[in-house]
C-alpha cells in the first residue's frame, strides 16, 4: 500500500463544483481505497492503495465523473512526491498564504513565465511537474493567466504542507 494525495479540479471554487468532501471520502471508499481523509473543502484527498497510480487516478475520475456526470480533473502525488514538492519551494521567506503551487501531470511547456497573461507583481518559477508563483499581492487579487492552468489545479503552500504532514503522519514542518 502506498499514500496518495489526489487534487482535485475546480471543486468547491468561487461556488462552482460543489462536492461534499464527506461524499468525497465515501467515493474514494467506495473504489477500495483504505485510510481516507480529505483537506478543506477544495478536493484534497488523502488515501492509501495498492493500486498502480494509472489504476487508482482511473478508478477515481470514473467514480466522480458518475457523481457529477462531467470529468473531474484528478491530479496524483505519492507522498514523498508531495514531501519534494514543498521542500522544493522557491520562495521559502515569502508567506506561505502568498505562494501558490500549480500542479501539473506534465513538466511546464517550456517559456511559462514568459507567456504568461496578466502577470504584474508574480514570480513565476517552473518545478518538475509543477509551477511555483509568488503572489506579493495575494492570490485572491491576481489576473495572472498561464496556459497550463486549465490543465492543472493551484495549491498554496500551507495546504501542500498540510497535505505532506497527513500523508506522512508528520507533525508540522
Amino acid at each position: 500500500m502506498k499514500t496518495l494525495i489526489a487534487l482535485l479540479r475546480a471543486v468547491n471554487v468561487g461556488g462552482t463544483g460543489k462536492l461534499p468532501m464527506a461524499e468525497l471520502r465515501g467515493m474514494a471508499e467506495d473504489v477500495g481505497f483504505d485510510n481516507v481523509r480529505t483537506y478543506i473543502q477544495s478536493g484534497n484527498l488523502v488515501f492509501s492503495s495498492s493500486d498502480a497510480m494509472p489504476d487508482a487516478r482511473k478508478a477515481l475520475e470514473q467514480r466522480l465523473e458518475d457523481y457529477a456526470g462531467k470529468p473531474v480533473g484528478v491530479i496524483l502525488r505519492t507522498a514523498q512526491e508531495m514531501h519534494r514538492v514543498f521542500d522544493a519551494n522557491p520562495f521559502p521567506d515569502a508567506e506561505p498564504s502568498k505562494v501558490g503551487v500549480l500542479f501539473l501531470d506534465n513538466a511546464p511547456p517550456p517559456g511559462i513565465a514568459e507567456t504568461a497573461k496578466g502577470q504584474t507583481d508574480e514570480v513565476i518559477e517552473p518545478g518538475e511537474r509543477e509551477v511555483y508563483i509568488h503572489f506579493p499581492s495575494g492570490m485572491g487579487r491576481t489576473k495572472l493567466r498561464l496556459a497550463a492552468m486549465s490543465d492543472g489545479t493551484v495549491r498554496n503552500i500551507n495546504t501542500v504542507r498540510k497535505l505532506v504532514n497527513m500523508a506522512t503522519g508528520s507533525g508540522s514542518k
